[in-house]
């Protein structure tokens, strides 16, 4: 097989042309059902074909390539990743994997190689949910796992889920039809930069991913009195801050002392907010999450009984709401060795570590043994302009991908 060496300056310029089709020329940003998200299809559609493969978009707007194996309608290994993104994002985060894929199957063309299987490149439509809150739409609706009751959903800008997706040009009625057989995939692959700063620590390009982290996420409610802030003695208060104060740092204290679980109140909401009144109530916002469900539960349970004695020591009223639980995915072991043995034979120590973020592949599970590759990212920071990866490492990746595909094919 020839190198890959000119493949990570070909995947960083086709991030860059990417990054270009945004809804906003301040950042990028691109949503679902919208002319970027067209735009980015038919780019990205365009590569695909350059590379060999046949292209299409599927009932949901996801834009497939494939790329037959040794002989026509073999099952698929599905390469996949989003093209969406949040607002004001970094350009690589979904993107890369996308790419990564289309290079690799442009490697295999060039060389005239076929598989002892099919590979497809998948563009998946909605990972982030920006505009719906409809988070992995795109593969879930591949997965055969898209709820029909989605499409009611109004987005940021007042229109139906099923409005957006006729004004596309497509059918809701019939976006059953994205769904794939569970016998014409044998496996889901995902590159993705890390979005932590793991990989960078340990001076590593790329890493083996161990499972996708379950969360759990609660909106808390506390209720006090607001008072003067000069009249009030420090005795009689009921400070609805000062109790989330206390709640803050059991989360930070919970998560520090356990293993592999990160706890974080990212939001919190102070009323009636004035600089010379006591706070008389109190909204904020927990995410916790874990490779481990069990790991996580017994944390939660910690947490929440450490935010009611909290209040009930300060005589302060709490409501707490769970408002999102998902429970954690593993990567398929025989997958996670494969990419081990691949970044090996590249020269770098396998580092397995989870993920914390969520990504396409945890609904693709349901469909397919998933595995995923990380790539390093500068700083671990994601979800902003700031991020960023190098070229070499784009290559890395590409070359741990290909060296997947070998390798799978051996062991198929």
């Amino acid at each position: 097989m020839t190198t890959t060496l000119a493949l990570g300056a070909e995947i960083m310029s086709r991030i860059d042309d990417l990054a270009a089709v945004s809804e906003s020329p301040d950042g990028l940003s691109r949503q679902y059902l919208t002319p970027e998200h067209r735009r980015a299809n038919d780019l990205v559609g365009r590569w695909m074909g350059d590379a060999g493969m046949t292209v299409r978009q599927d009932a949901v707007g996801n834009i497939v390539g494939r790329y037959e194996g040794a002989s026509q309608g073999l099952p698929a290994v599905i390469i996949g990743s989003h093209l969406d993104t949040v607002v004001m994002a970094g350009k690589f985060d979904g993107m890369l994997g996308v790419v990564t894929g289309i290079a690799c199957v442009g490697e295999l063309n060039r060389q005239a190689r076929r598989l002892p299987f099919a590979v497809e490149v998948v563009g998946f439509a909605d990972e982030e949910g920006a505009r719906f809150q409809s988070t992995y739409l795109g593969s879930r609706a591949m997965a055969g796992r898209f709820e029909p009751e989605l499409l009611a959903r109004r987005g940021t800008d007042g229109v139906s889920l099923a409005e957006a997706m006729t004004a596309f040009g497509l059918d809701p009625a019939r976006i059953g039809d994205a769904a794939r057989r569970a016998e014409d995939v044998l496996a889901y692959l995902e590159l993705h930069i890390e979005q932590g700063p793991v990989l960078e620590s340990q001076d590593l390009p790329v890493g083996v991913v161990t499972a996708i982290s379950g969360a759990t996420r609660l909106v808390v409610e506390l209720t006090g009195e607001a008072g003067h802030a000069g009249t009030v003695p420090m005795s009689l208060r009921r400070d609805a801050l000062a109790a989330a104060a206390e709640c803050v740092l059991a989360v930070e204290r919970v998560c520090s002392e356990t293993p592999n679980l990160v706890g974080t109140v990212g939001w919190i909401d102070a009323n009636p907010g004035a600089t010379n009144v006591v706070p008389g109530a109190v909204c904020f916002a927990v995410d916790l999450r874990a490779a481990e469900d069990s790991r996580r539960t017994l944390a939660l349970g910690e947490i929440v009984a450490l935010f009611e004695s909290a209040a009930t020591r300060r005589g302060i009223a709490i409501d707490i709401d769970k408002v999102h639980e998902a429970a954690s995915v593993p990567c398929d072991a025989k997958l996670s060795d494969i990419i081990a043995g691949a970044i090996e034979r590249n020269g770098w120590r396998a580092h397995r570590l989870p993920s914390g973020a969520g990504h396409d592949a945890a609904a693709m599970a349901d469909l397919a043994p998933v595995g995923m590759i990380f790539v390093r990212c500068e700083g671990g920071v994601s979800h902003n302009p700031a991020e960023s990866i190098t070229a070499a490492d784009a290559e890395a990746g590409a070359r741990v991908l290909i060296q997947v595909l070998n390798d799978f094919g051996e062991n198929s």
